[in-house]
């Protein structure tokens, strides 16, 4: 296995354009369960559609009573060796660019900059009618103190949520572009903690590999995209990155 170690770290070190692309998996080794698995979000609660959101009052309460449950995940969650090891690479430039499909700023909290996060984020609220913003921890706060929902401090709508994608929701499209456009440039695609089943992101290592660059997948299962992977490691994140980390300091 160090073979295959080192041999990604050659890649790294001689990639022009080295792009970083993480799932669930990523955060799972800091504690917060992937929503697909056994106890995860979804398999405890029927999501609210985003457009039941906007329509229904009901709707709105019950979000929120998902929302303020599921926060407790992650807001005290730190970032693991995987998260550090891709915010140095990015740091050093040895990354033009992060994406992630994870709304947890576990990324961000490591350092990484900028994160393009496809599916946004649960760290900050933004009401659906004004656009205000603001931090996510003490409307949560407020919402399992009163238990109602709490209003936009701008507009006085009671259409807050947290800044992320719900079902039926439109992706951000300058995001979407954003990372679109670095997957089509990139030499080395890193395919991190992702089933690559959810769509349109699943279709980034695709861009990747389909414009030429290598692509590698570090995930525990196997994934649809294997066959096109230059490498593939199933092993755990942290201890993966950290291996083709010290790989990396051997080759430059």
């Amino acid at each position: 296995m160090s073979n295959i170690f080192a041999q990604i770290a050659e890649w790294l070190a001689q990639a022009q354009h080295a792009v970083a692309f993480t799932g669930a998996g990523i955060s799972t080794e800091s504690g917060i369960p992937d929503f697909r698995s056994p106890g995860g979000v979804w398999s405890r609660f029927q999501p609210v559609l985003y457009d039941e959101f906007m329509a229904s009052a009901a709707a709105r309460q019950e979000y929120w009573r998902q929302k303020s449950l599921a926060h407790v995940e992650f807001a005290a969650a730190v970032p693991n060796a995987g998260h550090q090891v891709l915010a140095r690479w990015q740091s050093r430039a040895r990354l033009a660019g992060m994406i992630t499909q994870n709304i947890d700023g576990l990324h961000q909290l490591a350092g990484s900059d900028p994160v393009w996060e496809l599916h946004g984020t649960a760290r900050e609220i933004v009401c659906q009618d004004c656009n205000w913003r603001t931090a996510a921890g003490p409307l949560v706060e407020e919402f399992v103190a009163t238990e109602t929902v709490p209003l936009c401090q701008a507009c006085g709508s009671d259409r807050t949520k947290h800044a992320t994608i719900s079902f039926g929701q439109a992706l951000d499209q300058r995001v979407l572009e954003g990372a679109m456009t670095l997957a089509t440039d990139s030499d080395l695609f890193f395919a991190i903690g992702s089933s690559l089943v959810v769509q349109p992101a699943a279709s980034l290592p695709q861009l990747a590999a389909s414009a030429g660059g290598r692509l590698v997948i570090i995930n525990r299962e196997a994934t649809p995209l294997d066959d096109l992977a230059a490498a593939v490691v199933r092993q755990p994140i942290g201890e993966a990155l950290t291996a083709i980390d010290a790989a990396l300091a051997d080759v430059l």
